[in-house]
Formats: structure tokens, C-alpha cells, sequence
């Protein structure tokens, strides 16, 4: 039994169930540049057609961009995955005085939007075709049967064009017209490849602006103290680089051996990576900026250097006093043991500001002993402009009286840690440049962290994003925080996101309290770190095996701190059997 114009009925069957399948696979395709290959190549299986080019609508040019050229009997395709660029130019839709390109059988059908049905090319007078039969001549080819679909989106606006050559008969291979039928599957395709294009292209650019936003927030945070620059692109690189090592790792446990990673999880990664400080925008920048255990504002050093000076010369004014006196009452003065003990009480005060000074720097470890020189120091007063005596080092209740004069405890505001900035009690800090309260205050970035990623409605390929992120500062032992999670509750990307968090603050150059390390100095600490189980001893290996260490180095550390590293005597070194 035959249908309208004489064709199979079966075959139009079979090529509506194809154009059935061929849309959702097209809804189903992630790669725009596969997605277009897909449509072209579609459109060729519905109308048996030699040949063809899918064009994109470029709206700032006002032009139509060649993407994929396909034609079966010379064996060519261009563009797409296909690796080949095509070297054609743009087709204009307009010219410089604004009038329509009608002579341009592609740019006539988007102007129009409406489908050019041609039968023969070399019998068409409407359209120019000078190019395609040099074209054909060089390639002894026939371009005959023309068949132009223009693709529009649910705004109804030209996204782009569709176009076939030479409908062919699949038995006999006689090219012919395309028919009135195949003409509208064609115009059904184009419809459902208009809504698959305008969708990826909507979750691209969807993921772009997301991506931004992203960038927008780390690289603030980095902006908000001189001192993070880059540590919130520089961290995710290199989880990046140790999750891609542990891809790799055919050693160690079964964990390690058998983890890998689609594009997806790696996206969702560098996600993770690129928000895991997030919470730092809550966290005051004189605080993350104490460079010094005085620092808040500006160093305060320089307050207590002065009141040294001012102790000096206080004891000089009055060695001239008494040399006046001595002259007004007409006795001799002796100035030998006045000069003598002034002399030392100078000298005296310059080792004490220079201890002063050194203790303010900070470091890994201040003795008792040290500490209890300052209280010592502390004990001296001098006379302030008012004529009051005050401490050469005001302690915390002193500093309070300072800031909040005459006022309660509890009208102060809980989270100014102004209070907590006792100049006696800050240069005693044991360990480094922060109190304890705003050490704290520090380590409450990761809460707010957590607390910002989780009220994100994330789509399903990123929803570990805040458990990646939430887990850099645990430790395997469960003694880290914020929830005190032990290696086994952690996720492998969790906790190689704590050792690159950990081995880029070791390395990085722009820390107000220490300087960038040597290489081989970060990886025995690391190792230190990994024999504490701080760190996971399973991807420490990674690291250390995989010389993931020495890709960062290249890509992010100065020349200076690249020196040479002899894994063997790291400690926690382990060797792959």
C-alpha cells in the first residue's frame, strides 16, 4: 500500500520513529559541539541526503556562522569535534546600508524565516550560486537538491540554519527534490533541535554566570586582605591536581586503587575548591591582617617603641634638673655616677624594646621565661601628656577601660575583639599572633562556610559541594573542626582538600607572619602533619609519589623556594612496594 507521492508507508514509519528517537537523544546531548553534529547528521538519516551544513546566528555580527559541514560521498566533515576548522567566512544577513542579503540562499531563509525548497540548483534563479559550482568543479561533485530550515527559538527569534544537499534515493542512489514530507520532518527537527540548542545553550550560559559568581566571590576574598591574595584559586588547583593523581594511583588501598572521577565530580570539585572560604567575608580584616601580636589597625609597636623614648627622656630631664638645682644652689654636682646610671638605664631600655619588638614578631614557640620578662617590663610606668602615670604595657582590663570608659560589660558588643587586645597579653602569646578568642573568631569561618553552602538549593551534581568544602580543616584523628570528624566520616575529596588548604598556606608567599617556605621544609612538616594523623596517610602518599608536589611548585611557587627534596627522609614516608 502507498502513501501521498507515492512512498512507502512503512518508510515513513520508520522515519517518524526516527525522528522520535533522534529528539530524545538531542535533549539528552551535554556537548554543544556534538549536540550540533547530531542535528546535521539527523537531518541526513531523515531525508537519505549526501549532504549538509548546519549554520549558527551570530546576533553581534548579524551574520551566519558556518559550524558543520558534512558531505558523505567526498568524505568530509568539518567543524564540531571533527578537529577540522572550517575556513569560510561569516554569511552577512545585512550589508553596510542595512539592506536584507536575499541573494544568499541560507540568509534569505533566516531574513524570511520561512524554508527554501530548491530542486535544482543549477535551474534556480533566485539565488547565488557561483560559489557552489566552483565548488563542484573542483570536487567534481553536483550540488542539484537545496533543502534550508531556519531554526527559531520559543521567542520566535533565528537562532540559526539547517541545510541539506541532494535527497537521495537510499536503493537506487538517483538524487532527487526533496519531498513535501520530508520537507516537514525536517521542519520538525528543526523545531525540536531550536528547543535543545536554546536549553544547553540556557544551562551554559546558566553555568557561566554561575561560574562568575563563584570567581566573583573568591577573588573578594582574596581582595579583602593583601595578605590571601590567590589562596582561594590556588587552593583548588592543587586539590584538583592531588584528586587527578589519585585517579592515577594504582597503589595503597582499595579506596585509593578503585577512585575515580567523571567530568561532573570534577566540576563539582573545583566548585567546592574555588567556595571553601566563603565564610571568610565574615571575618574581620584585623583580624586575619594581625601580621604582628600588636597589630590591629596599623602595628602598635610603634606606640610602645615611643614610650620607650619618652622614658629616656624623661630620665634625661631629670639629670638636668638636678644639674640645675645643683648650679642654682651653688654646690658642685658630680656627674660621673648620674651620667654613669643614666647611661645604663638608656641601655637598658633599648634591650628591653628590642625584646620588646622581637617578642612582637611572633613565632612557633615563646618560653615561660620570655613571657615572664614582659610581665616584667610591664611593671614600668610612664607619665603621659595629662601627667598621668600609665603601664608601659596596657594588659586586657586596662585596654578596656581605654575603649569602653565608664561603660558595662554587657553593653559592649560581643564581637568586637577590641577588648581582647591587651598589649601585655598579646605580646605573651605563646604560639604565633592570634589570641585564643581571635583564633577563634578565625576558625568560625569554616561554620559560616558550611552554613552558606548548605542554604544553596544545589542541582544533583553538585550537591557534596558543602561537604567537600565543610571538611578542610578536620583532622583524621576527629581532633579538627568545626564538627571534630574522623577520616572514616570524610569523603577522599574532603581530605585531599585539607592537604592542599594546609600545604599552600605552608608554601604561600603573602602571610603577614611568615615567610614562604622552601619545598622541602612544607613537605616535612606535611609529613610531621601525616605521622599526627592531621592529614589522610593515604593520599600524603599520593602527594609525595605522584609528585604532585613539584607540579604546584612549577605553576605557583618562586624559584628560591623550589630547592632540592629527597622524599626517602620525609617524614611518614612510605615506599611503594
Amino acid at each position: 500500500m502507498k502513501s501521498i507521492e507515492n512512498t512507502d508507508v512503512y518508510d515513513l514509519l520508520n522515519r517518524l520513529k526516527k525522528l522520535n528517537a533522534i529528539g530524545i537523544a538531542l535533549s539528552s546531548e551535554k556537548n554543544s559541539k556534538r549536540l550540533l553534529e547530531r542535528i546535521l547528521e539527523a537531518a541526513k538519516t531523515l531525508t537519505y541526503a549526501d549532504g549538509g551544513t548546519l549554520y549558527s546566528y551570530n546576533k553581534e555580527q548579524d551574520a551566519l556562522t558556518f559550524e558543520i559541514m558534512m558531505t558523505e560521498t567526498l568524505n568530509i566533515r568539518k567543524g564540531g569535534t571533527s578537529g577540522e576548522t572550517i575556513n569560510l567566512p561569516p554569511i552577512p544577513l545585512h550589508d553596510e546600508q542595512g539592506h536584507a542579503n536575499m541573494h544568499m540562499v541560507a540568509a534569505c531563509a533566516a531574513i524570511t524565516e520561512s524554508t527554501i525548497n530548491i530542486p535544482d540548483a543549477y535551474q534556480e534563479t533566485r539565488f547565488e550560486f557561483s560559489g557552489m559550482r566552483k565548488f563542484d568543479a573542483a570536487m567534481n561533485y553536483r550540488s542539484v537538491s537545496f533543502l534550508t530550515v531556519p531554526m527559531k527559538d520559543y521567542q520566535n527569534e533565528i537562532i540559526g540554519v539547517l541545510q541539506l544537499i541532494n535527497a537521495t534515493n537510499p536503493e537506487t542512489g538517483i538524487i532527487h527534490p526533496f519531498t513535501e514530507w520530508e520537507q516537514e520532518l525536517v521542519e520538525s527537527l528543526a523545531s525540536q533541535a531550536a528547543v535543545a540548542l536554546v536549553n544547553q545553550r540556557f544551562v551554559e550560559e546558566q553555568k557561566v554566570l554561575f561560574e562568575a559568581f563563584i570567581k566573583l566571590i573568591a577573588g573578594a576574598i582574596d581582595d579583602k586582605s593583601p595578605y590571601t591574595g590567590g589562596h582561594c584559586s590556588r587552593v583548588p588547583a592543587l586539590t584538583m591536581m592531588l584528586a587527578e593523581a589519585t585517579v592515577r594511583a594504582d597503589y595503597g588501598p582499595q579506596e585509593i586503587r578503585e577512585f575515580t572521577m567523571s567530568e561532573e565530580d570534577r566540576y563539582e570539585l573545583w566548585v567546592a575548591g574555588m567556595l571553601h572560604d566563603c565564610g571568610k567575608i565574615t571575618t574581620k580584616e584585623y583580624v586575619v591582617d594581625k601580621g604582628t601580636k600588636l597589630e590591629t589597625i596599623f602595628d602598635r609597636i610603634h606606640l610602645v617603641d615611643l614610650r620607650f623614648e619618652l622614658l629616656k627622656r624623661d630620665a634625661e630631664i631629670a639629670l638636668l634638673k638636678q644639674q640645675i638645682a645643683a648650679h642654682q644652689q651653688g654646690t658642685v654636682f658630680n656627674e660621673t655616677e648620674p651620667q654613669a646610671a643614666f647611661a645604663h638605664y638608656c641601655q637598658t631600655l633599648d634591650e628591653e624594646r628590642a625584646f620588646v619588638r622581637k617578642a612582637n614578631i611572633g613565632g612557633e614557640f615563646m618560653a615561660e621565661a620570655d613571657q615572664h620578662q614582659l610581665r616584667q617590663i610591664a611593671q614600668r610606668r610612664w607619665r603621659a601628656p595629662d601627667g598621668q602615670e600609665q603601664p608601659l604595657l596596657f594588659n586586657d582590663q586596662e585596654c578596656e577601660e581605654l575603649f569602653y570608659p565608664n561603660k558595662p560589660n554587657e553593653n559592649r558588643p560581643a564581637e568586637d575583639l577590641r577588648h581582647f587586645k591587651g598589649e601585655l597579653e598579646n605580646l605573651c602569646i605563646a604560639k604565633g599572633t592570634l589570641r585564643d578568642k581571635e583564633r577563634k573568631h578565625i576558625n568560625y569561618h569554616i561554620n559560616a562556610t558550611i552554613n552558606m553552602l548548605e542554604a544553596l538549593p544545589y542541582p544533583k551534581n553538585l550537591a557534596r559541594v558543602p561537604e567537600f568544602a565543610g571538611g578542610h580543616h578536620e583532622r583524621m584523628d576527629g581532633k579538627g573542626y568545626p564538627k571534630q570528624l574522623t577520616r572514616e566520616q570524610m569523603s577522599v575529596q574532603a581530605r585531599a582538600m585539607g592537604i592542599a588548604d594546609v600545604f599552600e598556606a605552608l608554601t604561600a608567599g603573602d602571610r603577614p607572619y611568615k615567610k614562604a617556605m622552601p619545598l622541602s621544609v612544607a613537605l616535612t612538616i606535611l609529613g610531621r602533619m601525616k605521622q599526627d594523623n592531621h592529614i589522610d596517610p593515604d593520599l600524603f602518599n599520593v602527594f609525595i609519589h605522584e609528585k604532585v608536589y613539584e607540579e604546584y611548585a612549577r605553576q605557583y611557587l618562586q624559584p628560591e623556594q623550589i630547592d632540592t627534596v629527597d622524599i626517602t627522609q620525609l617524614p611518614g614516608y612510605e615506599a611503594i612496594q
